[in-house]
């Protein structure tokens, strides 16, 4: 946790400081960040080891970039975009998505996940996690971080229509999970 002092600091305070290499500001830095930046990589990692890795790649790129930060928009939102570039790396470098024909695409309709209201955000974030690496990608962009199918794509280098696709996949199985765990029987 932070000591009482250290809110004081700002976070061009901490910009300034971890870029001179002072260990004790950026320790400030890390702790003052760390939790939002680990729910983001717990979000796209499939279990909280992998979160953990994704969390300590995420601040060594902080720490090596820290100078190209251009006090354009808000420190949190640069350091969140580090943080959902690397996870969506790491997923690129262990996950191929599957693979879906344009026909399997035709018939998915999108699903509404209006149940989700009722669960606990630690509920949400597991239920999310047990999705493949594919779906799960594809929704924390799409649901989470706003981006468009076309820009979601690009990312992952599949086609728009297979960003749909996933996505709507994802909400049926995450609907499906939410049912279940609060005891909900579908016809």
């Amino acid at each position: 946790m932070e000591q009482s002092g250290n809110q004081n600091i700002t976070d061009y305070d901490l910009i300034k400081g971890s870029i001179a290499g002072d260990p004790r500001i950026q320790e400030i830095l890390y702790q003052r960040f760390a939790p939002k930046m680990y729910a983001i990589c717990l979000r796209y990692a499939g279990n909280n080891d992998d979160a953990q890795d994704l969390l300590q790649e995420g601040f060594i790129k902080v720490f090596r970039n820290l100078e190209k930060f251009r006090n354009e928009g808000s420190f949190e939102g640069w350091l969140r975009r580090v943080f959902v570039n690397t996870s969506i790396e790491h997923y690129r470098r262990k996950v191929h998505l599957n693979s879906i024909s344009e026909k399997e695409e035709v018939g998915i309709e999108d699903v509404s996940v209006s149940v989700l209201d009722q669960l606990a955000e630690r509920d949400i974030v597991q239920l999310v996690q047990e999705l493949s690496p594919g779906y799960r990608a594809v929704f924390n962009l799409y649901v989470i971080e706003g981006y468009s199918h076309k820009e979601i794509g690009e990312i992952l280098g599949i086609s728009e229509g297979t960003s749909k696709s996933q996505l709507a996949r994802a909400k049926s199985i995450l609907q499906k999970k939410v049912a279940e765990h609060l005891g909900v029987t579908r016809k």
